[in-house]
This record gives C-alpha cells, sequence and structure tokens, in this order.
C-alpha cells in the first residue's frame, strides 16, 4: 500500500510561504504486483535540483507504483535528447525549447510534464554597484553561454533591449565575475549566487522568469511510441515523480536522497544541497503558479501559447507550427501532492 499526500501552505513570519506534507486519511492504493524498469536521464550532473527523482527512489515511492527506476546522470558531455531519440533511454529530463523542436523537426517525441513552473535561469552583479534592474543592464557587457544566446538571450533583447554587442563569452567560472564589480553573468538560482557567496560575494540575482520568461524547466520527455503502447507505465513514472518532488520539497527526511545525490556527484555537499531547496522554495521554482492549483509538474495549454508564441515573435519557431503537438497534458494536472 502507498500513502497519497497534500501539500499545505502556511506564512512565514519573514513573509515568504512554506510547503508542509501531510497524509490523506484513507487515500491508500494497491502496491503493483511487478516492478517494471525504467530508466531516466538527467541533464546535469546530480544536484538538489534533481532532488524530486532521487527522493522518489530512495524512499521507494516507485517500488510502490511498480517501477524499478534507475537514474542515470548527465554531464558536458551527454546530450539527454540524442539518447532519447536513440531509443536508449525511456525518459529524460528538458525543457521547453526542446518539446518545441520535435514539433519543428517532425519527430515522435513530447514533453509530459514540467517539474519547475519557473526557469531558474538568472543574471547576477554585484550589490551595491547602481545596477538595480533589467533594464540598468542595458548596453553592458554580459557573460552569455552558448546555449543562452538561442534561448533567454532572444526574450532579454526583445524586452529590455539588449544588444548582442553586450554579449562576451561565460565559461562556467565565476572568477571573471569576482574580480570585476560591474560583472553581469547567466547562472542558475540554486548555483552561481551561492559559489560566489562562498568566494566572498554578494550577489544581486535577477530571475529571468520574474520578468515573463515562462519557459518550462526540468520537463519529462518521452517518445510517442512509450506513451501509446505503455500508457499506464508512463502514467504512474509521471505520478511516481511529482509524489516525490512534494516530498522533496516539503521538509521532511529527505537524508537518503541527498546520500543518492552525493554518490553519484561527490561535488555536492549538504551545504550546496541545502541552499538549492531553500532558493527553489523561496522563488517558487517548482510550486507557483499553475502547480498551486493543478499539483506539482503542472501545464496548460495558455502557458504552452504563450511561450510558443512569445519565441515565435523572437524568430526561434515559425508562424503556423502545431506547438500543441510539443506535450500532453493528459498526465499531469491530477493534483498529485494537493488536497
Amino acid at each position: 500500500m502507498r500513502t497519497r499526500y497534500r501539500i499545505e501552505r502556511r506564512a512565514l513570519l519573514t513573509g515568504g510561504t512554506a510547503f508542509t506534507l501531510a497524509a490523506v486519511a484513507g487515500a491508500r492504493v494497491p502496491l503493483a504486483q511487478t516492478l517494471e524498469k525504467v530508466s531516466f536521464q538527467t541533464n546535469w550532473r546530480a544536484q538538489a535540483e534533481h532532488g524530486g527523482y532521487y527522493h522518489a527512489v530512495a524512499s521507494g515511492i516507485y517500488r510502490r507504483y511498480g517501477i524499478d527506476c534507475e537514474i542515470r546522470m548527465g554531464g558536458p558531455q551527454q546530450n539527454p535528447s540524442q539518447l532519447l531519440l536513440a531509443g536508449r533511454v525511456d525518459f529524460i529530463m528538458s525543457n521547453g525549447f526542446q518539446a518545441l523542436n520535435y514539433v519543428r523537426e517532425n519527430l515522435p517525441f513530447l514533453t509530459i510534464g514540467a517539474i519547475m513552473q519557473k526557469d531558474p535561469q538568472i543574471l547576477m552583479t554585484h550589490e551595491g554597484n547602481g545596477i538595480n534592474s533589467f533594464e540598468d543592464m542595458r548596453g553592458r557587457p554580459i557573460l552569455i553561454g552558448a546555449s543562452g544566446r538561442v534561448t533567454y538571450w532572444p526574450f532579454l533583447r526583445r524586452r529590455f533591449g539588449f544588444t548582442d554587442e553586450q554579449i562576451r563569452p561565460y565559461t562556467f567560472n565565476v572568477g571573471p565575475f569576482l574580480a570585476d564589480r560591474m560583472a553581469i553573468q547567466q547562472g542558475f538560482v540554486s548555483s552561481e549566487p551561492f559559489a560566489a557567496m562562498q568566494a566572498g560575494a554578494r550577489p544581486k540575482v535577477f530571475l529571468i522568469a520574474d520578468a515573463g520568461y515562462n519557459n518550462y524547466n526540468t520537463t519529462i520527455d518521452v517518445s510517442r511510441r512509450m506513451v501509446t503502447e505503455k500508457r499506464d507505465l508512463v502514467q504512474r513514472f509521471v505520478s511516481a515523480t511529482m509524489e516525490g518532488w512534494t516530498q522533496y520539497l516539503a521538509g521532511g527526511d529527505i537524508s537518503a536522497a541527498n546520500a543518492l545525490i552525493k554518490r553519484d556527484n561527490p561535488e555536492m555537499d549538504d551545504a550546496k544541497i541545502a541552499y538549492a531547496i531553500q532558493v527553489m522554495n523561496s522563488n517558487g521554482i517548482v510550486m507557483s503558479g499553475d502547480s498551486l492549483n493543478l499539483g506539482c509538474g503542472a501545464m496548460t495549454d495558455a502557458r504552452w501559447q504563450s511561450f510558443y508564441e512569445g519565441m515565435r515573435d523572437v524568430g526561434l519557431y515559425p508562424a503556423g507550427m502545431n506547438f500543441r503537438q510539443a506535450y500532453s497534458l493528459d498526465f499531469v494536472n491530477k493534483r498529485v501532492g494537493l488536497a
């Protein structure tokens, strides 16, 4: 048997919102009789930003859904989409851009859930240097990686009047940032600011999602064939994953999940993990917007339409593309983790 949960919100004295997990009385579901093996490929090395998946493994949630889940850690030399296209994994961690790419390139894959309601992409600078908004960054050099130039940069260019002349190469090293108090660089809200603080800096963080950049991130992608042939298994994987995430962020015992993360990625430590969890919760990266009413992993047609149209308008996708083929709402919006 397994227990279902709901998320209860409570106000913090500091003005934020916390989420706690409460069991739903009587909501018991029979155990599956056999375990089906599935593989899930992440998009980077193990970290708290993948914590819900690891918690679903460590706490036995996947097994209670009849699933033996193998998490395959990503890294700089791996391309999850290529592994999915080659049939070497069952599910991958991805984002809204990749889902639209499937449609543009007429590939039989799609997104079936979105863990991160807010893309964690940020720009950051130093406290006290006079840069207090995205508007203040116009005309200033900004350290941007190659992938950013074809994802969030076109949005910033259109929204705030940035120009390509501002771009400087980002080498995924905070050294140049630390050396220049006027520096502006890309990052993830849950990682680069922490690295900068550890080195003695006081970073000022600007979450691009809060400026209207509505890319879904940490999505679950799968083949259309698997959706058709193993629909029940796909549903169980999605539901178990969402339970794993709601529990991981709810403040309970996640030590076993974190131990698996540190085993797979020895560069992770308790301080990095704790910081990432804190900022994911305080910024509503996972639990905000539609997920507060529809459950963890929520997606909507309206959000996908807005994202597609925004990216179409900056020239990343053609007009008239059938963006609804990029995703399915069949497996989410079931209020997993909610009352």
